[in-house]
């Protein structure tokens, strides 16, 4: 419940401060003076849209804040899930039970919002304004006229929420199935073209059968074939020298380490000396036997050369189709066969949508059955409330119904779904006049007739709809004083349930009121501002007279608002 509303620097409202209580509430006041503004505050911090022009001329913010008692355990759990954790708060002292919403505005336009003076989303505000005030303007009786409007109404009378989140639920599962069927579908030509070149691609590969490392290899085997002749030659060129030719090295080494020998046991060095020839003359033989060896071979053979150097050319050509070092060729195979296989699956894929498709389909279509005859069998019984409502207000030969249309969504799993609220088309149909068929609101009730009937829809709402705080802005337009006694008490019967704050002109609205509140304009050294300003008895009595008969209103017309007072007194 509001408990209490500040604004400051709001346009023509320099300072106010409106401390409010449960039941229902009246504001009235002239027009211009400022009602407006204050509803404006109101939807500042319930997350309404900001703008520079509210900040009164010459300072240099607006601000607008709102105490709420959130005492109701309901109210409290709905607002905790929103802010993500428990309200901060002393329970002694009650603060723990109090919800503070700012928001601020400044001069350029930059604003700030606040929940129990910790920052906060102006979303987040959103989120609290939903739960915490239902605001219902001067269009309210225009949106009544629309169907989705009269679908919405129909599903809180007949609490089908859970009915509607079955169907939601259904339909995104088919959502989510449909769309990844279009989207394969839509690069099934493109799958086409990749797969062929990537199957190009995986042909060619596979006849090269790169390895890794065999580049290296071949060029090694290259140039060794490349030089077999020049090899051979200097193989037995050495050969001869280290051990065929006369005075060959190993003969030499030899032949020193023979004529060492004799001398070694009288100079010991020389034993060492000829140790070392005489290895010297073993290893330079056992090179030339290698040499020998290797001058011997035959190498040079020109299809071995041809065959390797078709060998690299191959490389070298994938390498730069590829792009990529000769010895990733092998990794690129490994990629193209990856790539193929993710093409084959996401044909499996397609062809594999159709059974669940299906399956979400008929399951969204159960969904949208029971949705509908929820609404079918709550439709006879919101008619008949509403019809019994309208009597009190001055429409005792109405007529009203409340008709569910249902379009069937077909049998094709590939079909696009209704939408999120179902498949069903809501109609209110009315007649105001005996004799007359019902035909839909947009098209014969009047502007009167429009705020009785939203009237009448939110009593029989009351009950279900857990808003604490319910907000009406001049419901009413086009309602002459004859009636406004009996919208007034249909305002009283409501706020047994919530709170209840309207603006109205009507003075027989406003007697109904267990609290009453005069908006006025001053003009203070060249300054226009709005005050309000609460009313006892005695200022309520002047405050309906003037709206009765202006400010000239004589003793007889305050005998009346006296009467009216009392009437309304005694209706609550």
């Amino acid at each position: 419940m509001l408990r209490e509303l500040s604004v400051q620097n709001l346009a023509l409202i320099e300072d106010v401060h409106v401390e409010l209580a449960g039941g229902y509430c009246a504001w009235t006041g002239e027009t211009g003076a400022g009602k407006s503004l204050l509803l404006t505050a109101l939807g500042l911090v319930l997350g309404g849209k900001a703008s520079a022009d509210l900040v009164r001329a010459g300072k240099a913010e607006a601000r607008a804040a709102a105490v709420f008692d959130v005492s109701d355990p309901g109210v409290r759990a709905e607002v905790e899930a929103v802010l993500g954790g428990p309200l901060d708060g002393n329970g002694d002292d009650g603060q723990a039970d109090q919800l503070i919403l700012t928001r601020r505005v400044s001069a350029q336009g930059r604003g700030s919002a606040q929940v129990n003076g910790m920052p906060v989303t102006v979303a987040t505000l959103q989120a609290l304004g939903e739960r915490l005030v239902d605001v219902h303007g001067q269009g309210e009786g225009r949106a009544l006229a629309e169907p989705d409007r009269q679908r919405d109404l129909l599903d809180a009378h007949g609490g089908l929420g859970p009915l509607v989140d079955a169907f939601r639920r259904r339909r995104d599962e088919h959502e989510a199935l449909r769309r990844r069927r279009l989207e394969l579908l839509h690069h099934a030509h493109d799958r086409q073209r990749e797969r062929a070149l990537l199957e190009f691609e995986r042909d060619e590969l596979a006849a090269a059968d790169p390895k890794p490392g065999q580049v290296e290899e071949l060029t090694r085997d290259a140039h060794r074939l490349a030089n077999a002749g020049a090899v051979r030659e200097a193989a037995t060129e050495g050969y001869a020298r280290l051990y065929e030719a006369d005075r060959s090295a190993q003969e030499l080494l030899a032949s020193v380490a023979r004529s060492l020998a004799p001398l070694a046991k009288a100079v010991p060095e020389l034993s060492e000396a000829a140790a070392t020839l005489e290895r010297l003359a073993d290893e330079a033989r056992e090179v030339a036997y290698s040499l020998r060896d290797l001058g011997c071979r035959r190498d040079d053979d020109p299809g071995r050369i041809e065959e390797v150097e078709a060998r690299l050319a191959i490389y070298r050509r994938l390498a730069a189709r590829f792009r990529c070092d000769p010895d990733d060729l092998a990794a690129k195979r490994a990629e193209v066969e990856t790539q193929l296989a993710t093409l084959d699956r996401d044909d499996e894929d397609l062809a594999g949508l159709d059974a669940p498709l299906a399956i979400a389909w008929e399951a969204l279509k159960q969904a949208g059955t029971a949705l509908s005859a929820g609404r079918r069998k709550t439709a006879k019984r919101f008619a008949r409330a509403i019809r019994t409502r309208l009597k009190p207000l001055g429409l005792e030969a109405a007529r009203v119904d409340v008709s569910v249309v249902t379009t069937d969504p077909g049998d094709d799993p590939t079909a696009v779904a209704p939408g999120c609220s179902g498949a069903d088309r809501v109609n209110i149909v009315f007649s105001a006049n005996p004799g007359e068929e019902p035909r839909p609101l947009r098209k014969v009730a009047s502007g009167g007739e429009l705020s009785r009937l939203t009237l009448a829809v939110k009593t029989v709402l009351a009950e279900a709809d857990r808003v604490p705080t319910l907000v009406f802005d001049e419901i009413d337009t086009g309602v002459g004083g004859r009636l406004g006694a009996v919208l007034g008490r249909t305002l009283a019967e409501l706020a047994r349930h919530h709170q209840v704050i309207c603006v109205t002109h009507l003075p027989q609205m406003a007697s109904y009121a267990a609290r009453q509140w005069a908006i006025r304009k001053h003009v203070e050294q060249g300054r226009t501002r709005t005050t309000v300003s609460p009313l006892d008895k005695r200022g309520r009595v002047v405050e309906l007279a003037a709206m009765l008969r202006g400010d000239s209103a004589a003793a007889g017309t305050r005998k009346e608002a006296r009467a009216m007072l009392e009437e309304g007194k005694n209706g609550q």
